[in-house]
């Protein structure tokens, strides 16, 4: 209620003072809204701090915060608003009162996957930074926070103020270059953490707990073929249970925590099962043997005998969803160039199909014929993502957009129009160069999947489900 609201920000507010309050506002902000432009979230900023540098006060009046927090709802609402916009806001604006506060702050924008921030070199840094360091920090916590926006809070806020350390001591050192050297080395632990929650949280916001468990199963497998289910479930398992409770979490080391615990079970694990993780888990740092493990690459298929479904009573039974885990883990092993969007994809179908076929009188039958009807769909889809992806690969980036306009021409006939073929050879370039990639953005190449009229739309009801 609005009681909760006004003494949590007041609490915050007298116990941080207003300078600290104003970045965590800026941060915040940001973090929700990572579309909006600098000069939107300077605004709602202004008039949050505002806000609360007027009503926290002792004398303030008991109806001084909720009177203010109407007016800026109601600016929210106006066609002219200076604060960020979101194609929700309208729908809010038909409420009135505390209901229309809180559809407001329910507001948010999806997470900025492609970042557009580039850290400057030092020399850039501190001549901005000595410009006015005031306006350098504001804009930088801007730029950090929208693009790490999946982060957890703490994190964020953790190694913005590292960061804005670093650059005022670095800058006013005789040294500025040997002083950001070693400043950036202490650092690396947090950049990592930062790096690494942000991705790892973007994905479990857009897939959820279950679907989240299943992408790094098939994660695992594609990496270390030669690890069996059983011994890649827990850890699977275990990683869904670590981003659930710490993406959200106000604990200062909650993730930091939980992932280091995590990354010592996957190198203890897997690593004697495996050269290269045996290699990454080297090290003492256990963010940087798992930030190792996220960056290998897929290894090559290795020779296992034909995957065989489970059979279709199987499916709708109490471990139906075990059986069918274990199927897209084993074909996981079996296809290790085919990305995450599409077996997530394949996963997604699969699902459906078993809630579909299970709630009917005969589930077996229906099984079996979606197992008939979709399996040259499957095997389509499967066939053209791997050798899309293993091209992208093995070729350097121009002559693999060369094969995919030869491959185009090939497939379109010699009538279709040049640019049109330079075209949808330029977006599929695009698509292998961000989607073929281990840590592929989870939304944006889910929409190009969807967007690709080549992509059949039934396509994902595996063979065995």
């Amino acid at each position: 209620g609005k009681d909760y609201v006004r003494d949590k920000v007041c609490n915050e507010y007298r116990t941080m003072g207003k300078e600290d309050f104003r970045a965590l506002t800026i941060v915040m902000n940001s973090k929700k809204f990572s579309n909006a432009t600098f000069e939107e979230i300077s605004h709602l900023t202004r008039d949050m701090v505002s806000l609360a540098e007027t009503c926290c006060t002792e004398s303030a009046d008991p109806s001084c915060y909720d009177d203010g927090s109407s007016a800026l709802s109601a600016k929210s609402c106006e066609a002219s608003s200076p604060f960020p916009h979101h194609a929700g806001t309208g729908a809010c604006c038909v409420h009135t009162g505390l209901e229309r506060k809180l559809c407001l702050a329910a507001l948010q924008h999806p997470p900025r996957e492609l970042p557009r921030f580039a850290e400057p070199s030092g020399d850039e840094l501190c001549a901005d930074f000595a410009k006015d360091p005031k306006g350098f920090a504001d804009r930088y916590l801007y730029e950090f926070a929208s693009d790490y926006s999946q982060a957890p809070l703490p994190v964020l806020l953790g190694s913005a103020r590292s960061f804005l350390s670093m650059v005022s001591t670095c800058c006013m050192s005789p040294a500025p270059t040997t002083c950001f050297l070693k400043e950036k080395l202490q650092r690396k632990t947090l950049s990592l953490l930062t790096l690494l929650s942000n991705r790892a949280c973007s994905r479990f916001t857009a897939y959820g707990k279950d679907k989240m468990k299943f992408s790094y199963l098939t994660m695992l497998a594609q990496k270390a073929p030669s690890a069996s289910f059983e011994e890649t479930l827990p850890l699977a398992e275990d990683a869904a249970e670590v981003l659930a409770q710490c993406c959200d979490s106000v604990a200062d080391d909650c993730m930091q925590k939980k992932l280091s615990e995590h990354a010592a079970r996957l190198c203890g694990a897997l690593a004697p099962h495996d050269e290269r993780f045996a290699e990454c888990c080297k090290g003492k740092n256990v963010l940087q043997s798992y930030f190792c493990i996220t960056a290998l690459r897929a290894t090559e298929a290795p020779q296992l005998p034909e995957l065989q479904p489970p059979a279709s009573e199987r499916l709708c039974g109490r471990d139906s969803a075990l059986h069918a885990l274990r199927y897209m883990f084993e074909m996981a092993q079996r296809h290790p160039s085919v990305p995450d969007v599409f077996l997530g994809k394949l996963y997604d179908a699969s699902q459906v199909v078993r809630e579909q076929c299970c709630a009917a009188e005969d589930s077996t039958a229906c099984l079996d014929s979606k197992k008939q009807k979709l399996r040259g769909e499957l095997q389509a889809f499967v066939a053209e993502a791997e050798e899309l992806c293993s091209r992208y690969h093995e070729l350097d980036f121009l002559d693999f957009k060369k094969r995919v306009q030869e491959a185009l021409v090939r497939s379109a006939g010699p009538s279709t129009v040049p640019g049109r073929l330079a075209q949808l050879a330029e977006r599929r370039a695009d698509f292998a160069a961000h989607c073929c990639s281990v840590n592929a953005p989870p939304r944006y190449c889910a929409q190009q999947v969807r967007d690709d009229t080549r992509v059949p739309p039934q396509a994902g009801a595996p063979a065995a489900l």
